[in-house]
C-alpha cells in the first residue's frame, strides 16, 4: 500500500490555515505545515489545535520570503496550499514594501519550488479585494481586477505570477478567491472579531470604520471545504483557473454589527470611528460573490449560513481563554 498523500501548507499558523490543517489531519492526510519562524517559538493558531491533531502535523518553521524554506517545504509533496500572506489592509498603507516581499516575492518562491519539485497541484490563495468595488453584482471571475489598496495590489501581482507560471511552465496551479471569511481564531483586524470581542469584553459602544460598505461573509468551515474541493478536483476541471468562494448574500457592515449585537443580546450602540475609515478611493464599497463556477466544477456549496456561523464565532469568543488573546479596546491595524 502506498503512502498517504502529503499536503504542504504555507501560512499554516494563520486563521484559515490552521482550520485547513485541522481538516486535512481529520481526513487522514499527511500534513507538512510551514509557520513563520519567530524567536518566541510560537506556531500561531496551530498551538490552539487539539494535541492529537497537532501530533500528526510535521511543523516546519520557515519563511516564504526565503527560497530555501519554500523548496524544503514542498519537496515530496503531492499538493501545496499556499496561504502565507500579509493580509491587513490598513497596515498596507503604512508598510507597502513588506506586502510585496511576502505576497509577491513569497509567491514567486513557492512557484519556483513547486515547479522544481514537480508538485501535482498548487492551490494559491487570492482575495475578493482584487476586484475592487463591484461594477456589476454578483461578481464572477470575469469581473475586472482593480487594486484599491497596496494589499490588493500585492495579491493581484501574486495571482498574475501564478497565472504566468501555469501558462509559461505548465505549473498545475489553481487560484481560490474566497470572499470575507470569518469564524473562530480570526484576527481582530477583521470586522466580525472586532465587534464580537468588544461586546464580549462588555463594551457599550462598538467602534468601526465605514458602516455602509457591503460584504459577502463566508464561514471558515466553508472556505476550508472550498480549498479541499479545488485541491482534489480533476485537473481538467480546475487547473489554470481562478474560482470565487462566497455565499452570494451581502450585508452592510452597520447591519452586520447590529445583527451581532442582537445575537449577543447586548446593550450597545455602533459608532463610526474616523481613525478606522480608509482613504476614500481605497474603500471597497460592495463585494458579493458569484460562486457558480466553483459549484459547477467541484460540487462545492456553502453549508453554514451567516447566523449559524456568527453563533459559533460568538461562542468561541465568549470563552475567556480565547478572549484573553485579544485586546478589544485597541484598534489593530
Amino acid at each position: 500500500m502506498g503512502m498517504a498523500e502529503l499536503v504542504a501548507v504555507t501560512g499554516a499558523e494563520g486563521f484559515i490555515g490552521s482550520h485547513l490543517v485541522e481538516a486535512l489531519v481529520r481526513r487522514g492526510t499527511r500534513v507538512r505545515a510551514m509557520v513563520l519562524y519567530n524567536s518566541f517559538g510560537s506556531w500561531g493558531w496551530l498551538d490552539a489545535l487539539d494535541a492529537d491533531v497537532l501530533a500528526e502535523v510535521d511543523v516546519r518553521p520557515g519563511d516564504v520570503r526565503d527560497p530555501a524554506s519554500a523548496a524544503a517545504l514542498v519537496r515530496g509533496a503531492d499538493t501545496v496550499h499556499h496561504l502565507a500572506a500579509l493580509i491587513a489592509i490598513p497596515w498596507s498603507y503604512e508598510s507597502p514594501r513588506s506586502y510585496v516581499d511576502t505576497n509577491v516575492l513569497g509567491t514567486l518562491n513557492v512557484l519556483d519550488a513547486v515547479r522544481a519539485a514537480g508538485v501535482t497541484r498548487l492551490v494559491h490563495t487570492s482575495t475578493s479585494e482584487t476586484y475592487g468595488t463591484a461594477r456589476a453584482v454578483p461578481i464572477d471571475e470575469s469581473h475586472p481586477i482593480q487594486a484599491q489598496s497596496p494589499y490588493a495590489a500585492s495579491k493581484v501581482a501574486a495571482d498574475k505570477l501564478v497565472e504566468s507560471y501555469h501558462l509559461s511552465f505548465e505549473v498545475p496551479a489553481v487560484t481560490l478567491r474566497p470572499f470575507n471569511t470569518f469564524g473562530p481564531r480570526q484576527s481582530a483586524r477583521a470586522v466580525i472579531p472586532t465587534v464580537v470581542s468588544q461586546l464580549a469584553a462588555g463594551a457599550r459602544e462598538i467602534r468601526l470604520g465605514a458602516l455602509e460598505p457591503t460584504r459577502d461573509f463566508l464561514y471558515v468551515a466553508d472556505t476550508v471545504a472550498a480549498f479541499l474541493a479545488v485541491g482534489a478536483a480533476p485537473a481538467s476541471a480546475v487547473v489554470g483557473e481562478a474560482f470565487n468562494a462566497g455565499t452570494g448574500a451581502e450585508v452592510s457592515i452597520g447591519d452586520l454589527a447590529a445583527e451581532i449585537v442582537g445575537l449577543m443580546a447586548a446593550d450597545a450602540t455602533v459608532v463610526a470611528d474616523p481613525r478606522r475609515v480608509r482613504p476614500k478611493d481605497s474603500e471597497v464599497l460592495r463585494l458579493v460573490s458569484d460562486a457558480t463556477k466553483l459549484r459547477e466544477r467541484t460540487g462545492w456549496a456553502p453549508a453554514v449560513d451567516r447566523a449559524a456561523g456568527l453563533r459559533a464565532t460568538i461562542a468561541w469568543f465568549r470563552d475567556p481563554a480565547n478572549l484573553a488573546g485579544y485586546r478589544p479596546g485597541r484598534y489593530e491595524r
